[in-house]
């Protein structure tokens, strides 16, 4: 079996691991990418980008390049089936609290190539697709990975190894690291379409609640203006797959939704169903192999917080493994990095996450009544909006992340 000796490994080229190596990379480090996957895959599910996270990727021209295609979110709505409109949140309200007082909505594979074609400016980086782990190994000096090239395994020998492989890690699974949490019983379905629902009232990202099936709207960039109008909703248990995935049963959903303002049939350009999942790597870190994004944690999608999470892991692990390895910092420094990160998805993504996704399903009219007025009172009383608005942007995240020593 040929042997080759890296520096850094990192496992997935979705953007957390890309975004790892390109830090690395502009920081001097060799850094080697293995995908199994032939190329960069399509991932229609996220797409929205919270202030912090924009505030972190503007140093490296990430941001700039994102705003290109990007839509700017600055109002996003909170409704209900049967009252309609129940609070248009305005971010401007965030204005003297960061550089960036809106959601940017861009699909995640739109991300990719352009952190891509970054890291591939690097001479000492490096991109392998079509490589997928097949096995994982470690002494107290290094981490063995062995890897199916096709024309035969390959073994490389790295001094650190980033597992950002996803939600079903290999590298996770190779390090016995426990995934401790719990699978929703229903299933989710995402479908897009042209037909424009703005006229209708609806802001370019709104979240409605209804105890048969809450849904939640975004409008995304698509390929040009004016996009996509993508829905995310629960799915009957009693409803397969097939039935799901057709557009009969994605028009009689929009028309539901929007409560009789659509009566004729819509085209329908994207559906697909997938399980969900609330869970927690019981460790981020097993002494030379670090997890970062949905290898480490998954939530359900509501808040937006899966994808900006694995970024902020990605940002505040590369920080601090650069200075182990460029300056010889301490390696504890590194578990700062798994008690920061796990801490707040532990205490934040995922408490606020099942949070929303149990407001938006209740059933009891008396505690959906409560929740109207709180929300309305919230959005007219300025200090109060302001805290919503910080949590729900996850800038009280990485403040209370940064606390943590």
């Amino acid at each position: 079996m040929k042997e080759i000796k890296k520096n850094v490994v990192v496992v997935g080229a979705g953007p957390v691991g890309l975004l790892c190596a390109l830090q690395l990379a502009k920081n001097g480090i060799p850094v080697t990418v293995i995908e199994a996957e032939p190329e960069l895959t399509i991932d229609l599910r996220a797409g929205t980008f919270h202030p912090p996270t924009l505030e972190m990727l503007d140093p490296i021209g990430v941001t700039d390049a994102m705003m290109e295609i990007g839509i700017q979110v600055p109002h996003w709505q909170s409704r209900d089936l049967e009252e309609g409109l129940i609070v248009e949140w305005d971010m401007s309200v965030l204005a003297n609290d960061t550089k960036y007082p809106f959601r940017l909505h861009l699909e995640q594979h739109r991300l990719t190539p352009i952190l891509l074609k970054m890291l591939q400016s690097y001479p000492h980086a490096e991109v392998l697709f079509s490589q997928p782990l097949l096995e994982l190994t470690q002494t107290d000096d290094e981490v063995s990975l062995t890897v199916d090239n096709h024309s035969e395994n390959l073994r490389l020998t790295a001094k650190w190894v980033i597992g950002a492989d996803g939600g079903k890690s290999i590298v996770r699974k190779a390090c016995n690291i426990e995934f401790e949490g719990y699978t929703w019983p229903e299933r989710y379905s995402v479908m897009s379409t042209t037909f424009d629902i703005a006229p209708l009232g609806y802001a370019d990202n709104a979240y409605m609640s209804d105890p048969i099936q809450w849904v939640a709207f975004f409008r995304m960039p698509d390929k040009a203006p004016p996009g996509l109008w993508r829905m995310t909703v629960p799915v009957d248990p009693e409803i397969s797959d097939d039935e799901v995935l057709t557009p009969q049963y994605a028009n009689q959903v929009y028309k539901r939704a929007l409560n009789g303002q659509l009566l004729q049939d819509i085209p329908i350009v994207h559906q697909s169903v997938y399980r969900v999942h609330q869970r927690v790597a019981q460790q981020f870190r097993k002494h030379r192999v670090l997890l970062a994004g949905d290898s480490a944690h998954v939530n359900n999608p509501l808040g937006g917080f899966g994808l900006n999470s694995g970024i902020h892991d990605a940002m505040n692990l590369t920080e601090k493994l650069v200075q182990v390895i460029n300056t010889d910092a301490n390696t504890e420094i590194l578990n700062l990095y798994e008690r920061q990160r796990k801490s707040v998805n532990l205490q934040y993504v995922q408490d606020f996450s099942i949070k929303n996704k149990k407001q938006l399903e209740e059933k009891d009219p008396s505690i959906r009544q409560e929740r109207f007025a709180y929300l309305r009172k919230m959005n007219s009383n300025k200090v109060l909006r302001r805290e919503y608005l910080l949590n729900s942007s996850m800038i009280n995240s990485i403040q209370t992340a940064n606390l943590i020593t």
